[in-house]
């Protein structure tokens, strides 16, 4: 089949650094063409991603994030150039909402942000249209009202993904300095438990600036360890030799791509028991989830964890290859026509949360 591949404009695909949803997409596009498919990509024209891009795209506006006007822009010059495909699968917010593309082009959007009530109205209006995709169980949960067509959790490619020996005598934190990440909460856990903390974040929008130089840098001390935001072999270098990672996040995540990248260098995950995290860590096996105050006490216990059933799991369950095939099977199914493209029936919904 011909597929149409939708990325948002500001970051290219796969991302340098930080860029859950880019890496997803750069997956997506590696595994179709593998399978035999033509993929045409619409991402920023700096994409290193190894398929066909849609020529004319502009270079990722990183600095323009979450600005209507770079994404309207985007999507327009992306569906314009996906006319010929016979199918389109839109990781943007606006571009399910186009309405000049060929009606009879089955359209399949995934939700990868949290459903407030601002996207439940947006994801309302794009069922009309288009099937949808929700990255986890949890995410679906939070609007009965929008009509989720298939749930399909991420998956990662695991061939440059080392397994660690986690020896490095810390535990690690990796993800956004913002106070729903649980940054501060991984601070206070790593000091409870005695263990020294390594901390990778991103740091490039005002509000995340803001939040570590107010919040965070007066807190660091000789425990932690701030090494900043970094590519993804010295992610999974950190990663693999740490005792745990620390995941107490403080908001319902979509998925947590974070958590099978950790799971994947054989490290197990200790964090709060909130949105998609008991999904993805299954407590006493590959990790520990609870409240925050009972972390502290996870983090021995996760040393004894058989760090083989960690990457195991990842193996199982989120693996590039299993996205890939869920994906085309529901492909399959909407230009066959054996499900509708838009608002599917309750039953089959209900299944398949």
């Amino acid at each position: 089949m011909r597929i149409g591949l939708v990325a948002g404009p500001w970051i290219p695909v796969p991302p340098s650094t930080y860029g859950g949803t880019e890496r997803v997409v750069d997956t997506l596009a590696r595994g179709f063409a593998a399978a035999g498919h033509e993929v045409l990509l619409a991402a920023p024209s700096d994409s290193s991603c190894p398929v066909p891009l849609v020529p004319g795209m502009q270079p990722s506006a990183g600095e323009e994030m979450g600005l209507t006007i770079s994404e309207f822009s985007h999507v327009i010059r992306a569906h314009e150039a996906l006319q010929d495909v016979d199918i389109i699968h839109d990781h943007t917010l606006a571009g399910p909402l186009y309405l000049h593309r060929p009606e009879e082009t089955p359209l399949v959007t995934t939700i990868h942000g949290p459903l407030n009530s601002n996207a439940v109205d947006i994801y309302r209006a794009i069922a009309r249209r288009s099937a949808i995709i929700a990255i986890s169980r949890d995410q679906a949960s939070h609007a009965p009202g929008v009509p989720v067509t298939r749930v399909i959790h991420h998956g990662m490619d695991l061939k440059s993904v080392p397994v660690g020996t986690g020896r490095g005598g810390y535990l690690c934190f990796v993800g956004r300095a913002c106070p729903d990440k649980g940054l501060l909460e991984a601070i206070m856990i790593a000091r409870q438990a005695g263990m020294p903390l390594r901390i990778a974040v991103k740091m490039r929008e005002p509000e995340e600036i803001r939040y570590f130089h107010d919040v965070i840098e007066p807190l660091l001390g000789p425990n932690e360890d701030f090494v900043g935001e970094v590519d993804n072999a010295a992610k999974y270098r950190l990663m693999g030799e740490a005792l745990a990672f620390l995941n107490p996040i403080q908001w319902s995540e979509p998925f947590g791509l974070v958590m099978i990248e950790a799971l994947a260098t054989g490290t197990p995950v200790v964090g709060t028991l909130i949105g998609s995290a008991p999904e993805i860590v299954e407590h006493g096996r590959t990790g520990y989830l609870g409240d925050v105050g009972d972390l502290a006490d996870f983090v021995q216990a996760a040393e004894a964890l058989d760090r083989a059933a960690c990457r195991g799991a990842v193996e199982e369950r989120f693996s590039a290859g299993r996205m890939v095939s869920d994906h085309l099977q529901l492909f399959t199914e909407l230009i066959e026509g054996s499900m509708p493209t838009g608002v599917p029936d309750a039953a089959r919904v209900h299944q398949n949360l």
